[in-house]
């Protein structure tokens, strides 16, 4: 198989995913594991997954997204949805596995507004934020046509971003933030605490969809918090575009129509009313095609971070 492929590695909290993708963005082999709840398994998972899929390649690099919070310097990842992993050597796993092949890693937010910017909704833009709205709400900036990690790796956390600070309490231990707001699982809990009997986010879609009253209510509140979180962002950013992905964007107009009457009150300089707002193109690829992305060579150079 042609050395111009990369070996891409998407590692979230359900699921990991691997796949050997070319510089033209074209997926030549691809598999996915369910997440283990063990380090022992996960390391099995990693190993047995990656091994299996570049067998007979010779990629020219790895590219590893991985739920965060991640420190690309060290190589370390502390999932908050993958406890079995807390300042888990990540990069030094993969070396072992993959001897002699350098290694990227990159957060999961980041990876998937690369992959948009690259092949997806985000493709043409100098700016751009993408945002993952599911059990928790993810972002990644892509600036000057690059991906922007920040010094830490983590840039774009649109979710802890405070949409009012009276507001709940969030997971990360401020309050009101837009993910106290907009993930799935925090409309869901408004929802009940108005009344509404249902299971999850996806029953709060459907019943959204036949015009359940607590149910439009529960949208229209996530999106405003989220409409704030964005406006912020494009504010500080001079954003041209927003990407949405995950689970809760699945409602499609549920969610965007009253985004996009939100954002309209609070975008009110001149250079941000641009600003356009639009879902994902690549679904549940997109993380998968960032971390391949990350690896590749020009126009996205390699992070000084790389691990040789």
């Amino acid at each position: 198989m042609d050395h111009d492929v990369v070996l891409a590695v998407d590692i979230g909290g359900t699921k990991i995913s691997a796949g050997l993708v070319g510089a033209d963005g074209q997926v030549h082999r691809q598999a996915e594991v369910a997440t283990p709840a063990t380090e022992a398994l996960l390391e099995e998972a990693m190993r047995g997954l990656l091994t299996s899929v570049s067998e007979g390649a010779a990629p020219r690099a790895v590219g590893l997204a991985s739920a965060g919070p991640v420190d690309p310097r060290s190589g370390r990842v502390s999932p908050v949805n993958i406890p079995a992993w807390r300042n888990f050597q990540l990069l030094g796993l993969v070396g072992v596995i993959m001897p002699g092949v350098p290694s990227v890693l990159v957060g999961d937010g980041i990876a998937a507004a690369l992959g948009e910017h690259w092949l997806g909704a985000g493709r043409g833009v100098e700016s751009m934020l993408g945002i993952v709205v599911s059990t928790g709400v993810g972002g990644g900036l892509v600036l000057n046509g690059a991906a922007y990690p920040g010094p830490s790796g983590n840039a774009g956390h649109i979710g802890h971003v405070v949409a009012d600070p009276a507001g709940p309490p969030c997971s990360c231990g401020a309050t009101g933030c837009v993910e106290a707001y907009a993930s799935g699982p925090s409309m869901v809990r408004w929802a009940r605490d108005q009344g509404w009997t249902g299971a999850d986010a996806r029953a709060l879609s459907a019943d959204a969809a036949q015009g359940d009253a607590v149910a439009l209510a529960a949208f229209d509140r996530g999106t405003q918090a989220l409409a704030r979180g964005i406006a912020a962002t494009a504010v500080l950013c001079d954003l041209d575009r927003i990407v949405i992905g995950g689970g809760v964007a699945a409602a499609g107009e549920l969610l965007f129509a009253p985004l996009r009457t939100h954002l309209a009150g609070f975008l009110t300089l001149d250079y941000v009313q641009r600003l356009t707002v639009v879902p994902s193109e690549l679904g549940r690829s997109a993380g998968l095609l960032g971390a391949a992305r990350s690896a590749l060579p020009a126009p996205y150079p390699a992070p000084a971070w790389s691990a040789p």
